[in-house]
């Protein structure tokens, strides 16, 4: 490589090399000995930002230099513009703003002109400089620092570190640009191949997320604004937001070790276990991947758990296991992507909720947190287990009948009874134990409380669609262990969105 001539200039790390004297002067100083370790870890932490940023600016002036002695050589050939135009004329000084995990630093850099055409800077391709002044580096902490907590914390974390280079307008806007290549990046992504003995399962719910009025779906916007029409309500019941949340959908899939078990490993017997019955474990979930939005409908959102599934059994040789709650509306999108792929899927019915209906009804009969509502339960939950849920249904309903309980003791008899019988094709638990399959739903249901619960239901948020759907997806991203691979991938992404080059339509990224 041609090597630039640079003994007429002065050393360019000049204010570099004096920014770090004058930190050892001072802490070789007589002051500085009487600094307990706080104090020499604040004053570090404060110069050595500043002492990084010299560096870097430093940097960044030496290929200036280099540069524009480049371009004064009239032998170099002349640029030619991503049209195809020729530029004639370089002019230095063109001067831009980075702000980077360093604070703010500036870039000089040649622009390469010519007549009825854009500047070109072929320093700003090779540093890969990015289309507004937050560097790369800062927009990764910024996403980091966000998809965890409030916008507020995040700024305050950001500015401890980088000094005030960001507002809380421009962080939302960065979450946005950022989240922008993920649907690209897992179509690229093959994911993990794994055994046939290993069932696949698909779970799939969804949670509400607090919006700002015109982020509300439409029908939910009328309803609150008839509602804001007919006069405030002076309290509202203790977790209650009427008409202000949007639906979000959640779906996750993952391999599972099946572990084979029997009833009673599930639900304790009635006056409890003993010594030498030990209850086996249950199936252990491995390679989980989330997914999440607040603007996709809920069938693409299924669409995509469905792809996910099929990359990893893309001939359908492993078990294919969905676990549901119960929403009919769930059930038949389920149903008809499973048609359209022409997959045979066992649906589940999460065994969590059949529970709940058989511990209502078992309050029916026997009062509550009783020794004989406890067995009562046991009872029917085993037998539901053990595959015989339509003699559940019409022993409880029988005795309901013997005792003939009133009205609204009866009703939650009579409840639990047809949510058992409308579902007797997602009842088969005594296959699902044998096989080693899991039962329950908790796998999505513990992703609704990460992805949303924990960071976009937070005391006083207030959403925009476009900023809740970035921070979920982040977040599901983030849950995947994919950030690192994503944010790689997303780079070079954006790198030819800004600098396209001849001969890019002649490859893909891969994940």
């Amino acid at each position: 490589m041609e090597q630039y001539d640079t003994r007429g200039t002065p050393d360019p790390f000049t204010r570099s090399v004096s920014a770090f004297e004058s930190l050892t002067a001072t802490l070789s100083g007589t002051s500085a000995g009487e600094w307990t370790h706080a104090e020499l870890e604040e004053h570090l932490d404060d110069t050595g930002r500043a002492l990084i940023r010299q560096l870097l600016q430093d940097h960044l002036d030496l290929r200036a230099i280099r540069e524009e002695q480049q371009a004064r050589d009239a032998t170099v050939a002349r640029l030619v513009g991503p049209e195809g135009k020729e530029r004639p004329w370089r002019e230095t000084g063109h001067e831009r703003w980075l702000a980077c995990l360093f604070g703010h630093v500036r870039v000089r850099r040649v622009a390469h002109r010519g007549p009825g055409v854009c500047n070109v800077h072929p320093a700003d391709v090779c540093l890969s400089l990015p289309a507004g002044r937050h560097s790369l580096g800062l927009r990764r902490l910024a996403v980091t620092e966000a998809v965890r907590g409030s916008y507020d914390q995040a700024l305050e974390a950001i500015h401890r570190r980088c000094g005030h280079v960001l507002g809380k307008r421009q962080l939302a806007r960065l979450l946005i640009a950022a989240a922008g290549d993920i649907d690209a990046f897992y179509q690229a992504r093959v994911p993990v191949p794994c055994t046939r003995d290993m069932p696949l399962v698909i779970q799939a719910d969804g949670k509400g997320i607090v919006m700002r009025p015109e982020a509300l779906r439409e029908a939910t916007r009328l309803k609150a604004a008839k509602a804001a029409a007919q006069g405030r309500r002076g309290r509202l019941a203790p977790g209650e937001k009427p008409n202000r949340k949007r639906m979000a959908a959640v779906a996750c899939v993952f391999d599972t070790r099946p572990a084979s078990r029997r009833p009673h490993d599930v639900i304790h017997p009635p006056g409890g276990r003993t010594e030498g019955r030990t209850p086996r474990p249950g199936p252990k979930a491995v390679n989980k991947w989330c997914t999440a939005s607040v603007i996709r409908p809920p069938e693409q959102v299924i669409a995509d758990a469905f792809r996910q599934a099929h990359d990893r059994d893309p001939h359908h040789h492993r078990p294919w296991i969905v676990l549901v709650d119960g929403a009919h509306h769930q059930l038949g999108l389920i149903r008809a992507e499973a048609e359209r792929r022409n997959i045979t899927v066992h649906v589940l019915l999460d065994f969590v909720h059949v529970a709940e209906y058989v511990w209502a009804a078992a309050h029916a009969f026997h009062t509550p947190g009783s020794r004989e509502a406890e067995a009562w339960a046991a009872d029917h939950l085993t037998t539901i287990l053990a595959g015989q849920a339509p003699r559940a249904a019409d022993e409880m309903l029988t005795q309901a009948d013997r005792e003939r309980l009133p009205g609204s003791r009866r009703e939650a008899v009579t409840g639990c009874h047809r949510y058992l019988t409308g579902h007797l094709d997602q009842l088969h638990y005594d296959t699902a134990l044998e096989a080693g399959w899991p039962i329950a739903t908790g796998a999505v249901e513990g992703a609704c409380r990460h992805l949303i619960g924990d960071r976009l239901d937070i005391t006083g948020a207030r959403w925009g669609l476009e900023g809740a759907e970035a921070v979920l997806r982040l977040r599901a991203l983030t849950a995947n262990h994919d950030l690192d691979a994503y944010w790689t991938f997303h780079t070079k992404r954006e790198h030819n969105r800004l600098y396209p080059s001849p001969d890019q339509d002649g490859y893909t990224l891969t994940a």
